[in-house]
């Protein structure tokens, strides 16, 4: 049965309400396990990773979107780096690396969210006046702490098809606080070994639209490939720039030749 008017099928409102429901209970999983381990008091980083990646997996799979590795994921301490495709990059990237998420501070007041945002141990950035270097400054200094973190260095989205150029602002924390880089990317194949069309998030696209696509998206796999981590030592941030440019790129290329039907092919030109 479909809406004449808005030509929306019953089958899509089944199937978005659905994932709505198992979002919904996620959330809720979520919440309980926080409280259970005490995360609303005081994160305790050290034994959190299990937790967000089991949360993220579910959350991932509530969207119907099932995360694979291509190979084991390393669980060592570092500067993570992935690849920008949509924002189910979070759960996505959040399913298999031990490291924490960054956010804007004033994202940790919103109701609920913020609460579980907290929970979750995710690294609270002061920014000012778009101070980047104050950003790389803090980021040094959780690493130097011991605690893992994770960006997206192209700082925007793309197709999913290629790495657009990064920018290696951020790497400087990495060079400070002495710790390796860990790139990994990943890609969101429909069923039938085509790279999908719904899951990516980027030009004009709204966020409500993006959502709606997703939730009527069927039968993704997300793959996910950690790369070789690179050695900051006695590099520049520009060298360890172009040398986390070179391994993503090649890294994706990779991803994609092993998991699609037909490879996307775009010139090493094109970023």
């Amino acid at each position: 049965m479909r809406d004449s008017k808005s030509g929306f099928s019953l089958k899509q409102q089944l199937g978005r309400g659905k994932k709505i429901a198992g979002m919904t209970t996620t959330i809720a999983g979520g919440m309980r396990t926080a409280k259970r381990i005490g995360a609303f008091r005081e994160p305790p980083r050290e034994k959190l990773p299990r937790y967000i990646q089991t949360f993220c997996r579910k959350m991932a799979g509530s969207f119907g979107v099932k995360v694979v590795p291509v190979e084991p994921v390393p669980q060592h301490h570092g500067l993570w780096v992935s690849n920008h495709v949509s924002w189910m990059d979070i759960p996505v990237v959040g399913s298999v690396s031990p490291a924490f998420f960054l956010s804007k501070a004033e994202i940790g007041d919103w109701p609920i969210f913020g609460k579980l945002v907290h929970a979750a141990g995710t690294l609270f950035i002061q920014r000012g006046s778009g101070d980047v270097g104050s950003v790389a400054t803090q980021i040094a200094s959780f690493l130097t702490e011991g605690y893992s973190v994770i960006f997206f260095p192209e700082a925007t989205t793309t197709d999913g098809k290629k790495i657009k150029r990064i920018h290696g602002v951020l790497l400087q924390a990495a060079i400070d606080a002495k710790v390796p880089v860990q790139p990994l990317v990943l890609c969101y194949v429909n069923k039938d070994g085509t790279l999908s069309e719904e899951l990516p998030y980027y030009g004009k696209l709204t966020m409500k639209a993006s959502i709606k696509r997703v939730l009527d998206s069927k039968d993704v796999t997300a793959y996910v490939l950690p790369l070789e981590p690179l050695d900051p030592n006695g590099h520049t941030k520009s060298e360890l720039t172009n040398l986390l440019q070179k391994r993503m790129q090649d890294g994706l290329a990779e991803l994609h030749a092993r998991v699609l039907i037909t490879p996307v092919n775009v010139p090493a030109s094109i970023l």
